[in-house]
């Protein structure tokens, strides 16, 4: 099993935790890894885009000019691509862009990367993360202490204060641990989670 440390608040260490290697100490599957981001982006895609095919644009019955003798390359409708107004050529429709992974793909996908965090040793153990009110600079210097600057912080439930806190900080983003994805632990240089977000997660997970 793997250790890491695990800080105070005030970033001191003051022990250590062993991983669950079910969870933490897994072959990290990199096809798997980006399946999982491509369907979670592709299923926020609205897909309602839409543009008129020559068929559904308005005009151009009518012939512009006969089809000999003008001097003008033949025309069949004004409504035709190449002309101003026209038809656009294999025009967008609304379509579903969303497709589904499997439940154990998921779960595969979501350990692989939370194996890669250990093993790039940007995966940070706290002690307990607890805010008395809702304070962004208190959480500020949390993250200062830890030296992290960029973060996907996970907690163990909704702490009201601490999400509230981190809510307008641009390049931190709290999730609980039923919440957390693939996407988000990629996206965020570091993920920051309490001991007990660690446990439900090997509980879940494992």
């Amino acid at each position: 099993m793997s250790k890491v440390s695990v800080y105070n608040m005030q970033g001191a260490q003051v022990g250590e935790l062993e991983l669950n290697d079910a969870v933490f100490g897994v072959e990290v599957n990199e096809h798997l890894v980006k399946m999982a981001v491509t369907s979670q982006l592709a299923n926020k895609r609205q897909g309602t885009q839409k543009a008129k095919t020559r068929s559904e644009v308005s005009g151009g019955g009518r012939k512009p000019w006969r089809q000999k003798g003008t001097g003008h390359a033949r025309q069949g409708s004004i409504r035709a691509p190449q002309w101003t107004g026209g038809g656009v050529v294999f025009a967008p429709v609304p379509r579903d862009y969303s497709f589904k992974l499997n439940k154990k793909e998921k779960r595969a996908a979501l350990k692989s990367v939370l194996t890669s965090r250990v093993n790039e040793n940007k995966f940070i153990v706290l002690d307990e993360l607890t805010l008395d009110e809702i304070k962004t600079k208190k959480f500020v210097e949390v993250m200062n202490n830890l030296k992290v600057a960029k973060a996907l912080v996970v907690t163990d439930g909704t702490d009201k204060n601490v999400v509230l806190s981190a809510r307008n900080l641009k390049n931190i983003k709290t999730a609980s641990t039923n919440t957390i994805n693939v996407y988000d632990i990629l996206k965020y240089d570091t993920v920051v989670a309490t001991k007990a977000a660690v446990a439900t997660i090997e509980e879940v997970y494992a």
